[in-house]
């Protein structure tokens, strides 16, 4: 009768190791205490810290500015403490002009990883207007001639790039389709996720970085920026893949779009060159590997993505939450988290920004701390309750 009911069991008892997520946001409470000390103009948003020990600062409309303000949302959701909701209400505000910028398709960072976060955890509507105002500014960035939102408006001669990163900001539009009762938003999401599954990904279900539309949306061109070559596997933009097809799954619930999710997740998981930790090196097919970077920032959005993922399915439930809590407990150990009161007071150690381009390259950044931060409180709500509410 033991065996039998054991099939019965929550996987999540089958996890090797087990997180000590108080102490872990304890720590990160310090560290961005001292950032808070370091940083008091709320125009200069931290991004990273240099090998050299320089800080590194971004504008509002810098793509990462709202991550910052982010981590400080989900260390008040985890600690309740009203000192981190004010603070992350000032840095969430210092992002508010954003809502009106058209010339970027990062607005769901900016915005919604900052007032996002606000209207979740407070419920307060002046939150939710600004958002409504970025979701049209976004929106602006679609062409339904070619069925996807515009990333950059140039790159190597072509004038309508897009990046698999853009999956990452469907989720504000889907909101915004809720929240507005407009059809446009969620119909736009989904043309930019089918056209994303059908001319960003390889037979394998690896992605290219950058594909290029021309007129009537024939491809031109797929290729890599930030990658090791057109044709590799740049880390990062497998966990964007990822965790974008978890959320169109969480709010479509259609099914391609939870099997694509998964064939992505085998790939990155089942690959030949994935480490024993599952911390990604910065391209899975950068030659130089295992002498090559990690990056960490690839390995906290892909473990936040599969404990999302390891709720919608059972025959791989066990295997997404176990491999997520490796890649999260791997994270909180020295290799990869910082000693209290260095490396700038980010919490975590190497990420990658752009090798190509020898720009972040072996530093912390800012949106590794976010999903880390992310991370974190899922595998505790998990492990508390056995579900996600998102």
């Amino acid at each position: 009768m033991f065996i039998v009911s054991l099939i019965f069991i929550s996987p999540l008892i089958f996890a090797q190791t087990k997180i000590d997520v108080d102490k872990e946001i304890h720590d990160a409470a310090l560290q961005y205490q001292g950032i808070l000390k370091t940083h008091p103009d709320i125009t200069k948003f931290p991004q990273s810290y240099s090998r050299d020990g320089k800080v590194m600062d971004r504008p509002s409309d810098w793509w990462c500015s709202g991550f910052f303000g982010g981590s400080l949302w989900y260390l008040f959701e985890y600690t309740k403490d009203t000192k981190w909701r004010n603070e992350a209400d000032k840095w969430t505000m210092a992002v508010e002009k954003e809502k009106n910028n058209t010339s970027t398709h990062d607005l769901g960072f900016m915005l919604y990883c900052t007032f996002g976060n606000a209207y979740r955890l407070t419920h307060d509507t002046s939150y939710k207007a600004v958002m409504l105002t970025g979701a049209s500014s976004l929106a602006s960035r679609f062409n339904p001639d070619y069925g996807v939102i515009r990333s950059w408006d140039e790159w190597k001669g072509y004038d309508y790039p897009v990046i698999i990163d853009n999956m990452m900001n469907l989720e504000f539009l889907l909101w915004a389709a809720k929240a507005s009762s407009s059809k446009k938003f969620y119909d736009i999401s989904i043309s930019h996720a089918d056209k994303t599954i059908k001319n960003h990904f390889r037979k394998d279900y690896s992605s290219y970085h950058v594909v290029c539309y021309g007129e009537d949306g024939k491809v031109l061109k797929q290729g890599t920026h930030q990658g090791y070559a057109d044709d590799s596997a740049w880390s990062r933009g497998q966990g964007w893949g990822l965790y974008g097809y978890t959320v169109m799954y969480r709010e479509t619930k259609k099914k391609k779009y939870l099997k694509q999710a998964e064939h992505i997740a085998q790939y990155i998981l089942n690959h030949p060159n994935l480490p024993e930790d599952k911390i990604p090196y910065w391209d899975f097919n950068d030659p130089a590997i295992p002498n090559t970077e990690r990056d960490a920032s690839a390995g906290a959005v892909i473990s936040s993505a599969l404990f999302e993922l390891s709720q919608y399915t059972k025959e791989h439930k066990e295997q997404y939450f176990n491999a997520a809590t490796t890649m999260l407990s791997s994270l909180t150990t020295p290799k990869y988290k910082a000693e209290i009161g260095t490396n700038g007071n980010f919490l975590l150690k190497h990420s990658v920004g752009s090798k190509p381009h020898q720009s972040e390259v072996d530093v912390p950044l800012v949106y590794a701390d976010y999903y880390y931060l992310e991370a974190l409180l899922r595998y505790d709500k998990l492990m508390k309750t056995g579900k996600l509410v998102l």
